[in-house]
C-alpha cells in the first residue's frame, strides 16, 4: 500500500485537495486499498482554507510516508511557515516523490528543493517563481513536470492531472484511465497550460447571436425570410439567390414513403 501526504498550511487553498479523489478512485476501481491518504500540518489542528473550508489534519511526526504533496495557496507566495520548510526537506530524503500543486512549487524553492531542476507552477506565478529562484527552469506551459523524484503540477485541477500520472506510474494506464472515466476527464491533457489561460481573453461578442425576431419600433419583416423569396436580388454579381431561389410551379417532389423505405432496406442488405 503507497502512503500519500497532503501538506496544509492556514489559509490554503482547498481546491488543490481535488487531487485526492484521484487516489480514493483508484482504490475503488481496483477494490482494494492501493493508496492510504492522509491530511498532515505543523500541529494538526483543523485548517481553515482561503475559501472559508475547514479540513481535519494531522501533526507532523517521523512517520515516513512514500509520497508528500504540498498544496498551493496565495499566503505561502512570499514565505511559508517554517515548520512545513523543515518537514519537506526532511521528507525529500525518506520520500518515493515530493510534489508540489499550483503555487506549492514557492513552498519547494524556498526549501531549495527545486534548484537545478525542471519544474512548472500556475502560469500567473511562472514569471515570477523564475525571477526569485533563477537555479530553477521553470517551464511555464506545462500541465506538471517530473524531474526524478520531484513533480510539480500548474494550476490546481492540474493538480489532477498530476495525480492521475502518479497512479499511471503506480498501477499502469488501464487503471489510471478507469479513474479518469469516473472522474468524468481526460485520461491525459492535450496541450499545454498557457491554451487554456489564452482562452479567458477572449470576450464574447454581443452581436454573435442576434434574434431574428424584430425589434422592438421596427416591425417590418427581414427581406431574406423564405416567404419573400420572390423579392431577393437576382442579379447582384456573386449572389447564389438567383441560382438556387425555387420558382412558382418548379418545386422539387419529395420522396414518397416507398421510395425511402426502399432506401432503407438496400442501406441494411448492403451493411448486412
Amino acid at each position: 500500500m503507497i502512503s500519500v501526504a497532503f501538506v496544509v498550511f492556514e489559509g490554503f487553498q482547498s481546491m488543490a485537495l481535488a487531487a485526492m479523489p484521484v487516489f480514493e478512485y483508484a482504490n475503488f476501481s481496483a477494490a482494494q486499498t492501493l493508496y492510504d491518504v492522509r491530511v498532515l500540518s505543523e500541529n494538526g489542528h483543523t485548517l481553515r482554507a482561503s475559501g472559508g473550508l475547514s479540513v481535519c489534519t494531522e501533526a507532523f511526526d517521523g512517520r515516513v510516508f512514500d509520497t508528500v504533496i504540498v498544496v498551493g495557496g496565495d499566503s505561502i507566495v512570499e514565505q511559508a511557515p517554517e515548520a512545513v520548510l523543515e518537514y519537506l526537506k526532511a521528507s525529500i530524503h525518506s520520500a518515493r516523490r515530493t510534489a508540489s500543486i499550483c503555487s506549492g512549487a514557492f513552498v519547494m524553492a524556498q526549501a531549495g528543493l527545486l534548484d537545478g531542476r525542471r519544474a512548472t507552477t500556475h502560469w500567473a506565478y511562472a514569471r515570477e517563481l523564475q525571477a526569485r529562484f533563477p537555479a530553477i527552469k521553470v517551464e511555464a506551459d506545462r500541465i506538471y513536470v517530473i524531474d526524478g523524484s520531484i513533480w510539480t503540477s500548474a494550476g490546481m485541477t492540474a493538480g489532477i492531472d498530476l495525480a492521475l500520472a502518479m497512479v499511471e506510474k503506480d498501477h499502469g494506464a488501464e487503471l489510471a484511465r478507469a479513474v479518469a472515466q469516473k472522474l468524468v476527464m481526460y485520461h491525459r491533457r492535450a496541450g499545454g497550460q498557457s491554451q487554456h489561460s489564452a482562452l479567458l481573453e477572449l470576450e464574447p461578442n454581443p452581436t454573435a447571436s442576434r434574434p431574428c425576431s424584430p425589434t422592438p419600433g421596427n416591425t417590418s419583416p427581414s427581406p431574406f425570410r423564405w416567404s419573400n423569396w420572390h423579392k431577393w436580388p437576382t442579379s447582384a454579381p456573386g449572389n447564389s439567390a438567383g441560382r438556387f431561389a425555387p420558382k412558382p410551379g418548379n418545386r422539387r417532389p419529395r420522396p414518397s414513403r416507398t421510395c425511402v423505405w426502399k432506401r432503407r432496406d438496400r442501406c441494411s442488405s448492403a451493411d448486412a
